[in-house]
C-alpha cells in the first residue's frame, strides 16, 4: 500500500519518471507552453517550480544544481537568461495549468502548462518571446491627440451646417409667382378709368314742356 506516497508515479518506474520529466521541462522551457495530461502537468509544475527559485541566484553552484536535473546546457542557459529575467521579484507560481478537456479516443484529461509571465492573452504588452511590444508614452500621447483633433473636427462641421440654413432662408418659386401675380391685380385696378358720376340736371326738352 502507498499510504502518505504523496508523489504520482505515474504508472512508471523511478527511471521511466525521472526521464518524463526532464524532457517535459526542458520542453517547457524551449517552448514556454506544452500540452499534456493534466497528472503529468501536476508532477511537472511540482518539478520545475523548485528549479526555477533556483535560477534567481546565478552561480555555479545554482547552474550546477539545476542542470543535476535537467540535464541539458541549452535548457540551463535560457532558465538562467531570459526567464530568470522575466520572472524577476515574482515570489513563486511560475506555472499556469489550464484544462483542455478529454482526449479523443481514450478521453484522457488533457491540460496546458505554461509559464505565468510568458502569456500573451492576460498579458497583452508581451509577445510569446517574452518581448514587450514597441509602444511608447510618446507614442501613446500623440494618438491620443490625434483621436481628439478627429472628435473635435465633426462638432464644428455641424456648427457650420447649421449656421447656413439660419443666413439665407431661400424663396420658392411658387411664392415668386403668386407675389408677381398679385402685383399685376393691384396695377390693373390702379389703371382702370374712373368712372364719371352721372349729371343731376334736368334735360332742357323736360323744362320746356314744363312752361307749356
Amino acid at each position: 500500500m502507498r499510504h502518505g506516497n504523496k508523489v504520482n508515479a505515474l504508472g512508471r518506474t523511478k527511471s521511466h519518471r525521472d526521464a518524463v520529466m526532464k524532457n517535459m521541462a526542458s520542453s517547457l522551457i524551449e517552448h514556454k507552453r506544452i500540452n499534456t495530461t493534466l497528472a503529468k502537468a501536476k508532477a511537472l509544475r511540482g518539478y520545475l517550480e523548485p528549479l526555477i527559485t533556483k535560477s534567481k541566484n546565478n552561480n555555479t553552484h545554482s547552474r550546477r544544481v539545476v542542470f543535476s536535473y535537467l540535464q541539458n546546457k541549452s535548457a540551463v542557459d535560457t532558465l538562467f537568461s531570459d526567464i530568470r529575467e522575466k520572472i524577476g521579484d515574482r515570489p513563486g507560481g511560475y506555472l499556469r495549468i489550464i484544462k483542455l478537456g478529454g482526449r479523443s479516443h481514450d478521453n484522457a484529461e488533457m491540460a496546458m502548462i505554461e509559464f505565468v509571465d510568458y502569456n500573451s492573452i492576460y498579458n497583452p504588452n508581451e509577445s510569446l518571446d517574452g518581448k514587450a511590444k514597441s509602444k511608447t508614452r510618446r507614442s501613446r500621447k500623440k494618438s491620443s491627440g490625434v483621436k481628439q483633433a478627429e472628435s473635435a473636427a465633426p462638432t464644428e462641421e455641424l456648427v457650420e451646417i447649421t449656421e447656413n440654413p439660419v443666413e439665407e432662408a431661400p424663396v420658392s418659386d411658387d411664392v415668386v409667382e403668386t407675389a408677381q401675380t398679385e402685383e399685376e391685380v393691384v396695377t390693373a385696378e390702379t389703371t382702370e378709368a374712373p368712372v364719371e358720376p352721372a349729371d343731376e340736371t334736368p334735360a332742357p326738352d323736360a323744362e320746356e314742356n314744363k312752361e307749356v
